[in-house]
């Protein structure tokens, strides 16, 4: 089978389920993960023979992803403010909207500065690890409830070679234990924010595969995680401690309230590059 054959093969079976746009990126993340081999060089080679090994797990991702499956779960792996993560339906797909968030922050304080960070709701742990890589005389911390999702996010440490001390906790019932008051200079979060009353708005890949607990707000709050986290943010950042928080794009308004309701100052939302609400930032 040539390249020119699984080119065209990808196209007949995708076409209709994605956007052609979709598909060319589909076939990007393929060809490098699996012959690291970049457009140009597709577009070079197509004439030459595929090691038969190499089409036929191109073509199991192929029938993957005609079942919706994300391709980030079919390969295991993604990449995240340009460093490398497993990924496993544990944890939620890392998103370019936070990547943004992450850069955000990198850009607002000195590489070098001894900070002191806690990521609530790590999940694959792409915040926390891409702040560490940042900052290399940070202490970063991470929460989430699954104990699974930490798993994978210490994995995820040990392939990015940095420190990140993981914890498990439900911060709804416990809060952050162990945290010391006036201790933190940097509280950051991505907390599940969509209602369950909102699933029939949603793209099957991230209903049917994507775990639940990581998209759904309980009780059909979708502020309940802002709330929470505004309030331990008052008692355990510092002085001019910051919080930074990515949010449902219909909220600005709302998690901008709920921050001025607990004092804070120098509310700040931001668009991301598709023009959406997306972040907000506060200072103690």
């Amino acid at each position: 089978m040539t390249i020119r054959h699984i080119l065209s093969e990808i196209h007949r079976q995708l076409a209709g389920l994605y956007p052609a746009t979709e598909i060319e990126s589909f076939i990007r993340i393929l060809f490098r993960h699996y012959l690291n081999m970049t457009p140009a060089q597709i577009h070079l080679s197509q004439n030459n023979e595929l090691p038969a090994a190499i089409g036929q797990q191109i073509l199991t991702a192929i029938d993957e992803l005609k079942k919706y499956r994300p391709i980030q779960y079919i390969l295991g792996v993604t990449e995240f403010y340009g460093l490398p993560f497993t990924v496993t339906p544990d944890v939620l797909i890392p998103r370019p909207e936070t990547e943004e968030l992450v850069d955000w922050i990198v850009h607002k304080y000195d590489r070098d500065a001894l900070l002191s960070f806690v990521d609530i709701g790590t999940g694959s742990g792409c915040i926390a690890i891409s702040l560490a890589a940042n900052f290399p005389n940070a202490h970063v911390r991470a929460v989430d409830i699954s104990g699974a999702a930490l798993t994978v996010a210490r994995q995820n440490a040990l392939k990015n070679k940095v420190k990140v001390n993981f914890l498990q906790e439900d911060i709804l019932k416990d809060g952050l234990t162990g945290f010391e008051s006036d201790s933190l200079d940097v509280v950051v979060s991505n907390p599940p924010y969509v209602r369950l009353s909102d699933q029939q708005q949603m793209q099957p890949n991230v209903l049917q595969y994507e775990p639940h607990s990581a998209l759904f707000t309980p009780g059909d709050d979708p502020l309940i995680f802002y709330r929470r986290i505004a309030a331990l943010g008052i008692k355990c950042l510092k002085k001019q401690g910051k919080i930074f928080f990515e949010i449902n794009e219909t909220f600005p308004a709302e998690v901008a309230d709920i921050l001025k309701q607990y004092n804070y100052s120098d509310i700040v939302s931001r668009k991301d590059i598709n023009g959406k609400w997306r972040m907000v930032s506060a200072q103690r």
